[in-house]
């Protein structure tokens, strides 16, 4: 249990000690420096701790926000402030030195909380302070202060503010529009019995099961329930982050669940549309595929690009400003939110679509939408990069390298080739990686199956990508080289799988694409959680991209086209196996031993 050392002399009818238990604090009463002192010695070392001022008031959620989040080591609104076990050592420092001064400070503050936060603060300490908004936290220093504090509380409706609160700042038209005025309120209804959003994830991603099974069927009756469960699913998808939000629950295990389950959702789902056209005798199996590829690709383009430019410095440019002076406008605000075509407005679209059409429209309408949304973010962002004059660091060239997931053959072949990279120009990196993935598709859909050229074509698509890693990802325009990669992949499998005009063959591909599309999310999901890339004993086992494309070339090579599906169904299996069972065990260990939480609040997927 936390604990809450209540400093200085209680004032009489101060609701601020029940408040805290209410949060789950064990309080303690102090009167002055030298005891809290004494008493934050006494609390253990993995326990949270926090310092309030007695003659605190404010709003029951000011106090959560500012002592419960667990994102933030240190945190701290006026009169109280608090510190997580990894940053216990420096609130020790700080109180030590309050005490050890007299209570003295050169800023001559009052509480002995904000004498404390402002000590950290002289010691360079990262202190969180949450943006309180109209939500008030004060300590009045005397009667009449107090009671115009206590007036200020009244003239705010806490739990309405919390409930704004708990719904992201920057979402989609049809999230913000649609879903989120009454998600909000399933939100609090799940809070106050005690439900978690990891459990609502799980709920919303057994809902899209559910769904895909409905549309697995064939029949209306089945594609009707199916968009009606995939829009259930959304709600409860929402839900989840707003939970985590209202009642200040988040987790890197919880991130990690919200994002993998909503990409196991979608997909899962165009599986289930597939198989219930195929009942109906239409095979959209390449349509569901390409749609994956598609969707797989555009998140590639988006974690590159915000990953190149994560930490770059001088980041600016015309290109950037003329957004941010867009965004001033309200209604190009929507109108660009909804171009992109992010997972509210996708998922609308594709249940409304399932209960009216056929799922063979679902898909054309789906691989329309996302490919002028794909060209209309990447052409974006390809034009900040050129006009922009920024230095990218080590950080940002080490996450691309990562995100690339190239195997043991392009790293042997980068090693020599290093020389040969530093005297080419800088387009080099991404113009590479673009003509040797396009060669091996283009030769791959372009002659027979069976043929030898696909498999001189993933040679030299091997040689390519390892010019194209060679040296630093810090071009301008590095960060395409990861989804080049991807698409080179993954459109090699879909074109020779349909070549191979088997029946099962595209299902086969569709389950291979999906288990290594995983592997590349929770890359970037472990970039994200700071948390480093995974280990390369992974990357090596499962080839790389470049090694998984000369595999799935030379199998189309040697082996019959009932063969290649066997095969593919094989390595899909295997692939899928060996990249979820060490993704679980990350996550969960990284979780037991209290990794810092996390939640995304970027743009919406």
């Amino acid at each position: 249990m936390p604990t809450a050392i209540l400093t200085g002399q209680p004032v009489p009818g101060s609701s601020i000690e029940s408040e805290l238990r209410s949060l789950g604090f064990d309080v303690h009463l102090a009167l002055g420096a030298a005891d809290t002192e004494t008493l934050l010695a006494r609390v253990p070392g993995e326990q949270r701790v926090a310092v309030v001022d007695a003659r605190f008031v404010g709003h029951p959620h000011a106090l959560r926000l500012g002592l419960t989040d667990p994102r933030f080591p240190l945190a701290a609104i006026p009169g109280a402030v608090t510190a997580q076990p990894a940053a216990r050592q420096a609130l020790t420092r700080a109180m030590a030195r309050e005490n050890s001064a007299g209570g003295g400070t050169a800023l001559a503050v009052d509480s002995l909380a904000d004498r404390i936060t402002a000590a950290l603060d002289a010691d360079g300490a990262d202190v969180h302070r949450p943006e309180l908004g109209s939500l008030v936290a004060a300590v009045p220093a005397d009667p009449q202060a107090r009671n115009e504090a206590r007036q200020a509380v009244a003239a705010v409706d806490d739990e309405a503010v919390r409930l704004k609160s708990a719904v992201k700042a920057r979402d989609g038209f049809v999230t913000t529009f649609f879903i989120s005025p009454y998600s909000r309120y399933i939100a609090r209804w799940c809070a106050r019995r005690g439900l978690t959003p990891n459990q609502v994830t799980t709920a919303s991603l057994i809902t899209a099961l559910i769904a895909a099974g409905c549309a697995a069927t064939g029949t209306r009756g089945g594609f009707v329930a199916a968009g009606v469960l995939l829009i259930a699913s959304f709600v409860l998808d929402c839900t989840d982050g707003q939970l985590a939000r209202y009642s200040l629950q988040y987790s890197t295990l919880g991130a990690w669940l919200d994002a993998t389950f909503d990409r196991a959702k979608e997909y899962a789902y165009y599986a289930g549309l597939a198989l219930g056209a195929a009942r109906g005798g239409d095979d959209v199996w390449a349509l569901a595929l390409g749609a994956m590829v598609l969707q797989t690709c555009r998140h590639v383009v988006d974690f590159s690009f915000n990953e190149a430019n994560h930490d770059a410095t001088a980041n600016t440019s015309p290109t950037a400003a003329l957004s941010d002076k867009l965004d001033s406008v309200g209604w190009t605000v929507w109108v660009r939110r909804m171009i992109v075509l992010p997972i509210g407005e996708r998922w609308a679209m594709i249940a409304v679509l399932t209960a009216l059409t056929t799922p063979r429209i679902t898909f054309y309408a789906l691989l329309i939408g996302c490919a002028f949304s794909a060209t209309y973010t990447t052409a974006g962002r390809i034009l900040r990069s050129l006009t922009r004059r920024a230095t990218r660091t080590d950080r940002a060239a080490k996450a691309l390298a990562d995100l690339a997931d190239s195997g043991p053959l392009a790293e042997a072949a980068a090693r020599g080739l290093r020389g040969t990279a530093r005297r080419l120009p800088a387009i080099t990196a991404p113009a590479v990686a673009l003509l040797g993935g396009a060669a091996v598709v283009a030769t791959a859909a372009l002659t027979d199956f069976g043929g030898p050229w696909p498999l001189v074509a993933a040679i030299v698509y091997v040689l390519t990508s390892a010019l194209a890693v060679a040296r630093p990802l810090k071009g301008a325009l590095d960060w395409l080289v990861p989804p080049f990669f991807r698409a080179a992949e993954y459109l090699t499998v879909l074109v020779l799988a349909a070549k191979a005009d088997v029946n099962g063959a595209l299902p086969a591909a569709f389950g291979l694409v999906a288990a290594v599309a995983y592997h590349h999310y929770d890359t970037v999901y472990r970039i994200r959680g700071d948390a480093g890339a995974p280990p390369q004993w992974l990357v090596r086992t499962i080839g790389g991209h470049e090694g998984r494309t000369l595999v799935i070339c030379v199998l189309a090579v040697l082996l019959t086209a009932t063969q290649f599906k066997l095969a593919l169904t094989v390595l899909a299996v295997a692939v899928a196996l060996v990249v979820l069972v060490e993704s679980i065990r990350f996550w969960v260990a990284a979780h037991k031993v209290g990794a810092p939480a996390v939640h995304d609040e970027g743009e919406p997927a």
